[in-house]
Order: structure tokens, then sequence, then C-alpha cells
């Protein structure tokens, strides 16, 4: 779904009045495709690969959190951003939205102003990304974000969390003992220890707002916008508990190596007057008391 000067739109609907309203607000600006149900949905995105999808939560066919899982685990579909749309009004179902990899929501009855807001913001994410491969500002070794990359995008996002007045989590994290693994291995095998590391990453950061991102050598870090506390957590623990399973086999089968992981995790509501130096200063004092007691760890203290 692409064309020469606008951004796609995939909206999912089985109510032709919200079709028309949302159709009525976003096509100036956008080119629109539409779906009734969640079967429709999933291959219209599979075949057309839209920009963005708006997806109700409630569908005659399939639920709308069953459609964001199957877009979720299709590695054509994944990095697709989703916005819910329902008339639910409940603090669990947005939670499990964004849990499942949701980028925002947006509730009936539908306010213009608000869905364009919505839509442009995610919009913003979409063109820098595309930005991101233009410029090649990727980690040649482990194919996600380099520091240069993440640097641009925390920045932006800092600003974005003030201005909307929505949390942000950061985790910063160090392989443990790298260098006694490399030592034992060599620098091939370590090479190949980071990569199968930096995919339990991407698979844990679901939305396609979050960023992992190699920050030098065997320290990386996950940036998680519109994320609170609670939520940091429970991805956090994912990660450590996907790399202590993690089996990466030596070059010639041999041997099964394994590794750990320490996070230092950050989450806060920031205000203007808080700088991002600090915000990062804070995670990065997290991983080293994770290190510091024990290692194989996540090391979390909410900010007053």
């Amino acid at each position: 779904m692409e064309t020469d000067s606008k951004y796609t739109i995939l909206i999912v609907d089985d109510e032709k009045a919200n079709l028309t309203i949302l159709n009525q607000i976003l096509s100036e600006e956008y080119e629109i495709y539409m779906a009734k149900s969640g079967k429709a949905a999933f291959k219209l995105a599979v075949e057309g690969k839209p920009d963005l999808i708006l997806l109700d939560i409630l569908l005659p066919d399939i639920n709308g959190f069953d459609v964001l899982v199957n877009l979720k685990e299709n590695p054509e579909t994944r990095s697709i951003p989703v916005i819910c749309i329902t008339g639910l009004d409940s603090e669990k179902d947005e939670e499990k939205g964004f849990l499942l990899g949701a980028v925002d929501y947006i509730k009936k009855p539908f306010k213009h102003t608000i869905v364009k807001v919505r839509v442009k913001n995610h919009m913003e994410i979409v063109r820098q990304m595309h930005v991101i491969e233009r410029l090649g500002l990727i980690d040649p070794l482990t194919d996600i974000a380099n520091r240069r990359s993440f640097d641009d995008r925390i920045a932006m996002e800092w600003r974005r969390a003030i201005r909307e007045k929505r949390p942000i989590s950061f985790f910063m994290m160090d392989i443990d003992k790298f260098k006694n693994y490399n030592d034992t291995y060599g620098h091939l095998q370590g090479d190949a220890l980071l990569k199968a590391a930096a995919k339990i990453f991407t698979l844990n950061a679901r939305r396609p707002a979050d960023l992992p991102a190699r920050l030098g050598g065997e320290e990386f870090g996950i940036l998680l916008p519109n994320t609170g506390f609670e939520a940091a957590l429970l991805i956090a623990e994912s990660i450590r508990a996907d790399v202590e399973a993690l089996r990466v086999p030596t070059e010639d089968g041999s041997e099964m190596t394994g590794t750990t992981i320490s996070i230092g995790v950050v989450s806060v509501l920031p205000g203007g007057n808080d700088l991002v130096k600090d915000f990062i200063s804070r995670a990065d004092e997290n991983l080293y008391a994770a290190k510091e007691t024990g290692r194989n760890k996540v090391c979390a203290k909410p900010v007053e």
C-alpha cells in the first residue's frame, strides 16, 4: 500500500458509520484502506503493508486483540504500528493492548482533533524509521539501532512525553561477563551471541515506537515510549528470562553456550524541568546495582 505522496492507513471496523467518519477525518492527508473483519484486515495487512493500522477491538469474526497478536507474530507485519479503536472504557483492556504491541488507543465516539493528532504523532515515528533506514543508522552486527540513532530518538520521545504528559521507560542492559565469554570462545562466537541477544530484544520490544539499540560493545538499551513502571518491569523480566534460556551453538556444533543479562530499568512521567541525561543516568545506576548484587537480574526504582 504505497503511493508516491501519501502514507497509507488500514482502518478496521465492522461499523460502516465509523469507517465513514475516520475516512473523512484522515483521507485528505493519507491513503485509506478499509476492512470490516479481522480476517480481511490481516489479509490486507500482509498483502499491502500499510504504514499504520487503526484496529477496532470488537469485530464480528475475530477479537481485535487476537488480530493484534497475529500481526505482531508475523515477520511481514510485525513492524506496522497499530492503534486500537474501541468504545470500551476499561484500563485493563487498554493495558492489554499496549502489552500486546499496540502503540496507542483512540476511544469512541471519535473526536476529530484527537484522531488527527494521534495519527500524526505515530506517522512521525514511521517517517523517522524510514529516515533511519535510508541513513544507515543501524548497527551492522546486530541489525538494531546504533548509538547515534538512539540519541536522536530519545531526544524526540522525551519531548513528546513531556508534551503529551505520558510515561516513558528505558532499559540499560549489559551482557554479563562478556569478556570471559569472548576469551573462552573467541570473538566470532561473541558476535554470534550478541546477534542472538539482539533478536530477543527485538521480539520483546513489540511496538514500532519501541527502540532496541546497541549502545556500544556488549551494552544495549531499549526505549519504551508511553510505557509505565509496571509494564516496563514485565518486559524487562521477560528479556532477562529469555536471555538466560538462550543457547548459542559453537561454530563446530560441539557445544551449546549461554549467558545472562543485567538490566537497569527507569520509568518516569517527565516534566518540563526534567533532563533526559538524568533519566539515562538513573537507568545506568540501576544497571550498576544489578551487576553489583549478583547479575542476571532486573533492578528498578520508580522515580519519585
